[in-house]
């Protein structure tokens, strides 16, 4: 089980490899080949002295241009240690593999992206021995997936949304769109994006939300995470988790929800009806507006 955002920011391209080469091209375009196959390596990097270093995710990425090895680091805060962990990742593994290796960092946050982005220059002033230029990735130049049919379109590419734009005014619409493309994919495949998402919402409220939308999608049941919220007492039928949900999504936004409407959508059990709520929910800008043209 996923504990962690900074575990999840980078096992999400484990779980789906191909999801990093499009994030190279499309996000960061860069124009890396397309590979032929990914496969993932130990991302041990321990040498015989007993010093561990280890990668965060490392693949192996096989195209007509050569091989590549995508060295993939989540990184939380800025921290200058990495001006010499990871040069000296990407000469050893180099050395062991003979093949290009390359550096992408994942980050929530905007700031360190920034600080990510610097070249790393050893050497002296206007003669660089060694120059790192990170690849990187976080809320700045990941898109903002926020409709259904492009979520459902690149489920992996949404599910990368959610984890890095998972706070502020977007959320709940990006949130939404992500859980009605989940239903779209394998069950297996969902289960363990979900736990991806919950892992890096660091907002409360976001993480109340997403929680509320997973209950009403049968798959999120038969994985670990469940039993979390099982234990939390939040077991619900469909009908009162997706009315709840519907409101947590408007007092996150800040929407003042009257007793009256939170009368009626508490005491309605009718699915679809529910559902055409929370879409307006998202996108509503009172309360009123999600019996407009009932």
């Amino acid at each position: 089980m996923v504990g962690s955002s900074h575990e999840a920011l980078h096992r999400i391209f484990q779980k789906d490899p191909a999801l990093l080469t499009r994030a190279l091209q499309k996000v960061l375009h860069v124009p890396f080949p397309e590979p032929r196959e990914i496969a993932a390596l130990n991302v041990d990097l321990t040498e015989i002295e007993p010093v561990e270093r280890r990668v965060d995710t490392l693949l192996r990425a096989e195209t007509d241009e050569g091989t590549y090895l995508l060295v993939v680091e989540s990184q939380g805060k800025a921290d200058e240690r990495k001006r010499g962990s990871w040069p000296y990742y990407l000469s050893y593994l180099y050395e062991k593999y003979r093949c290009e290796p390359v550096l992408i960092v994942i980050t929530q946050s905007s700031a360190t992206a920034k600080w990510a982005s610097r070249p790393i220059r050893l050497g002296f002033p206007g003669w660089d021995s060694l120059t790192v230029r990170p690849l990187v990735l976080g809320p700045d130049n990941v898109p903002v997936i926020a409709d259904e049919r492009q979520a459902e379109r690149d489920v992996p590419l949404a599910v990368l949304s959610a984890m890095t734009h998972g706070r502020g005014p977007k959320a709940p619409a990006i949130l939404e769109s992500l859980a009605s493309a989940l239903r779209t994919i394998d069950p297996d495949s969902a289960a363990v994006f979900v736990q991806f998402v919950d892992s890096c919402l660091a907002d409360p409220q976001a993480k109340q939300m997403w929680r509320d939308l997973m209950t009403a999608i049968q798959y999120f049941w038969r994985h670990p995470l469940a039993e979390q919220v099982r234990e939390e007492g939040r077991e619900q039928g469909r009908a009162e988790a997706k009315a709840e949900m519907i409101l947590h999504v408007l007092q996150w936004r800040g929407i003042p929800v009257p007793d009256a409407v939170r009368e009626r959508v508490e005491a309605c059990t009718d699915l679809d009806q529910l559902e055409a709520w929370a879409q307006r929910a998202v996108h509503a800008t009172e309360a009123g507006e999600l019996f407009t043209g009932e």
